[in-house]
């Protein structure tokens, strides 16, 4: 497909003009990596400025904007474009902080006042990386480049898969899965199922299902997404996720569970399918769409809808904060920069901020973003601190 011909797709896919057939024919080009810089050089320089900034109505197109986004976020959903979704994501923000930039400031060209302080530089972008722990103990490094192989599984540094095992012995084997500070990684079960883990989190699971047996995993802690292999592939057995006072059963779907051990709130975001998430006091049935919030301190739970999109789009490689103070978005950063950040002024914490960001860009050009946005005056960085100012 020509440059050209990409453009013009790339152009009605974000105007919401693109058929099913040119929406399958955009999905296809961006398999190659070239054709996925293509994509968002051009929704940042010709989109955003020369088509919408050629004829400039602040309100228009500050509305314009934020309906894509919307409109974005709400076809996630749709597995036929997802992947574009999560080019275009990372894309779109440009357009949008650049816009709420030029709104507040009346030019791109304003000079910032300040130059950030750098004294040295540690802190590095998050990659593919796990220790798996064995029955007895002795553990594996899984990173990329390196490849790890046994009877029942195989990783290749990005994902690790276990294959199903038909002799059905009668001990079960367990295996930890454990993603470090600076990490993610990919799991595939021996029935299938698909588990995604974020930074700072911990999943116990058997290394064979035992047949006509609940399969059981535990989210031991941190974040994890899971796309579960269906019970009809399985005669009917249920899936069960437990994590610290919760229990997920699950008959085939995709959810995404929030289990820090820092924090005091567990959250499970239902994204397709059906959960039904239990607790001491009670079980509650969840839709897709909605969200579970169990307070830990008083055990009690909260069931709200929530955006799916700003919940699980760190698998997809994008950070979406919506309508979030500066404190939980650096507990994010935190977690997958592998560093420490310091509020100079306890207000800053308060602070929110709007944004869909790229997770392989560099912590700077994150920081400097917030910041050309207003939200921070400054930064510093000694080695993997960051103090905000």
């Amino acid at each position: 497909m020509s440059d050209k011909k990409a453009k013009e797709l790339i152009t009605k896919f974000l105007t919401r003009q693109a058929s099913t057939t040119e929406l399958d024919t955009l999905g296809e080009w961006l398999q190659n990596a070239e054709n996925e810089k293509l994509f968002k050089d051009y929704v940042q320089t010709n989109y955003a400025i020369e088509h919408e900034m050629r004829q400039f109505d602040p309100n228009r197109l500050k509305t314009k904007l934020q309906q894509l986004m919307d409109e974005e976020i709400k076809a996630v959903r749709r597995k036929k474009i997802r992947k574009i979704i999560t080019y275009s994501a990372a894309a779109i923000v440009t357009v949008l902080l650049a816009t709420g930039y030029f709104l507040k400031n009346n030019s791109f060209n304003e000079p910032i006042e300040t130059k950030p302080r750098i004294i040295s530089n540690n802190i590095n972008v998050g990659s593919n990386k796990a220790t798996l722990t064995l029955e007895d103990g002795s553990q594996v490094a899984l990173e990329k480049g390196n490849t790890y192989q046994t009877q029942n599984a195989s990783s290749n540094g990005e994902v690790i898969v276990y294959g199903a095992d038909k002799s059905n012995e009668a001990r079960a084997v367990f295996n930890y899965l454990t993603v470090p500070r600076g990490g993610q990684f990919h799991l595939v079960l021996s029935d299938g199922t698909e588990v995604w883990l974020n930074s700072e989190s911990q999943l116990k699971y058997p290394v064979n299902f035992k047949k006509g047996q609940t399969r059981q995993v535990n989210l031991v802690y941190g974040e994890g997404y899971f796309a579960v292999s269906p019970s009809t592939k399985h005669e009917g057995t249920k899936f069960v996720v437990s994590n610290q006072s919760q229990e997920i059963e699950v008959l085939g779907t995709e959810f995404n569970i929030k289990a820090y051990k820092e924090e005091v709130n567990i959250y499970t975001t239902l994204v397709e399918g059906k959960v039904v998430v239990s607790t001491t006091n009670g079980k509650r049935e969840l839709e897709p769409s909605q969200q579970s919030n169990l307070n830990l301190n008083n055990n009690s739970m909260e069931v709200a809808t929530v955006n799916i999109y700003n919940e699980i789009s760190w698998k997809d490689g994008v950070f979406s904060f919506r309508k979030k103070p500066l404190v939980e978005i650096m507990k994010v950063l935190t977690r997958w920069y592998d560093m420490d950040v310091i509020f100079e002024n306890p207000e800053l914490e308060k602070a929110g901020f709007n944004g869909v960001l790229d997770k392989d860009q560099k912590i700077e050009d994150i920081l400097n973003t917030i910041k050309n946005f207003r939200v921070i005056k400054d930064y510093e960085i000694i080695n993997k601190t960051i103090l905000l100012k």
